[in-house]
């Protein structure tokens, strides 16, 4: 039997194929390779709700989501100063409306787009800055942050980022919303599931730790002796392997060249060398299993490099997730089919009347 349901299909999409043993994902019919380097938030969201809702997610309308979500929220925040950033966010979630239209949909996109940098500026002392709705999604996002515009090159770096991560097949989060969703419960249930999954330190709490490991390495020519040490004690590499990859991620590579564009930083020297070491140790010490640098490594080091702080990272990765969520949702809504999985009873049984 197959735990973790393991090799199980679940659902038929026309969204995301995850192709471990060839390092290769494919995305509404194109390579991420193809994808990566040349396609907006807008356009990757614009691909997967094609066949979800009956008018297109356009950049209007979704810079208009960005100002209702502000809008509606700017009064919440006080209240939410003492709550972790991913929770403060799901918590806005929760007050959105809850039906299958396309305005609610882009309302969810929204909403950790404009909810992060507002709830991180407040955090240390900032006021909130409302969106520009005449800008792209991800120099919206990098402004609202800031104060002020990005660079070009660190916008095309977010929104690398975002099409990255916005689809991977039946992950755990997306999984949980196409399991709500099977219920004819709407988006925003279906959203709030995932948030859930989500937050979990398996899925999508792992890029923080990646930091806290390059920082305890501390310099370069430290990094076979504190990561040989780590291993020595049983402890995990963070950012390297994964339950579908046998070989390198591809999001991995992705985010590397976002990260190539942008200014030279001593971290990012240091991470160089960590990702260096940690591939030469790992095949050494664990010969028998495919650990290569997933995503999750150069996931840390691109948010930090645009500003955002690791405790924020999740919240961050639901910015770009949601989309998917949505699109998972929507199909499995429109198949009409309610997920229902057969368990095996491994309990006591009655005893036999004699």
């Amino acid at each position: 039997m197959a735990t973790g349901l393991d090799d199980v299909v679940a659902a038929e999409t026309a969204l995301s194929d995850v192709d471990g043993l060839a390092g290769r994902l494919i995305i509404r019919g194109h390579s991420l390779d193809e994808l990566a380097s040349s396609t907006s938030a807008e356009e990757i969201l614009g691909m997967l709700f094609a066949n979800a809702f009956d008018q297109g997610p356009t950049p209007a309308l979704l810079g208009a989501a960005r100002v209702t979500v502000f809008k509606r929220f700017e009064h919440h925040l006080k209240s939410l100063a003492d709550t972790p950033v991913f929770d403060a966010v799901r918590a806005c979630v929760a007050l959105l409306p809850d039906d299958d239209a396309l305005e609610t949909a882009l309302l969810l996109v929204a909403a950790p787009a404009v909810l992060v940098p507002a709830l991180l500026r407040q955090r240390d002392g900032r006021p909130a800055i409302a969106p520009d709705p005449t800008l792209g999604h991800a120099a919206d996002i990098l402004r609202m942050l800031r104060g002020q515009a990005a660079a070009p090159a660190e916008t095309a770096g977010l929104d690398t980022y975002l099409v990255t991560v916005a689809d991977h097949g039946l992950n755990a989060s997306t999984f949980a919303a196409r399991v709500v969703a099977s219920t004819q419960a709407g988006l925003t249930s279906a959203v709030l599931a995932a948030y859930g999954a989500l937050k979990g330190p398996l899925h999508g709490g792992a890029p923080g730790p990646v930091l806290d490991m390059i920082d305890a390495v501390g310099t370069p020519q430290s990094a076979e002796a504190v990561l040989g040490a780590m291993l020595a004690r049983g402890e995990r590499l963070m950012g390297f392997g994964h339950r579908i990859y046998r070989v390198r991620d591809p999001r991995a590579d992705a985010l590397k060249g976002a990260l190539a564009k942008l200014p030279p930083s001593p971290r990012m020297d240091l991470a160089l060398a960590v990702e260096a070491a940690a591939l030469r140790l790992l095949k050494q010490k664990k010969p028998d299993r495919p650990l290569e640098t997933n995503v999750e490594f150069f996931t840390a080091l691109l948010l930090d490099s645009l500003g955002f702080p690791r405790d924020a990272f999740t919240a961050v990765f639901a910015m770009g997730r949601t989309g998917g969520w949505i699109a998972h949702a929507r199909e499995q809504a429109i198949s009409g089919r309610l997920i229902r999985p057969k368990s095996v009873y491994v309990g006591p049984r009655p005893r036999e009347a004699a």
